[in-house]
């Protein structure tokens, strides 16, 4: 699922598993490039598609919520830019061992934004802390 505001930007699902964004002038900046803005947004909404991907039994049963993003932005962007997320096996499994025991855990997620051609334009990482919904 995207998210609405991510909509509003004009992403999209390139397949089930990667977002992209094509470059329009909605989204782009003074120098007709894609803003900074719509490239963390990209990039943050493909962390959490990731999340729900890796973890498809906790939907509905979680809140994740984001608690810190950075990104590095490498070269502009004319065309369009697709993303591709990824956590470490060290990671995945912390995660996965505190999650059980307490409940809740965080996780950081790393992403990276390549142009047409392949190349990376950016890379992010974000960290979501996601827990348990209390049962009413």
């Amino acid at each position: 699922m995207i998210v609405p505001y991510a909509q509003h930007t004009g992403i999209e699902k390139l397949t089930e598993d990667i977002l992209t964004l094509r470059c329009n002038a909605p989204v782009t900046n003074h120098l007709g490039t894609l803003h900074a803005g719509a490239l963390y947004t990209l990039a943050e909404s493909q962390s959490g598609l990731f999340l729900q991907r890796l973890f498809p039994a906790l939907a509905g049963k979680v809140v994740p919520l984001l608690r810190e993003g950075s990104m590095k932005y490498k070269k502009p962007v004319e065309d369009a830019v697709y993303a591709v997320a990824d956590v470490s096996d060290e990671v995945l499994e912390k995660f996965e061992i505190m999650f059980a025991r307490k409940g809740r855990g965080s996780i950081t997620v790393s992403v990276l934004l390549k142009d047409e051609a392949g190349d990376v334009c950016a890379e992010g990482t974000f960290s979501w802390f996601v827990q348990k919904m209390e049962k009413n």
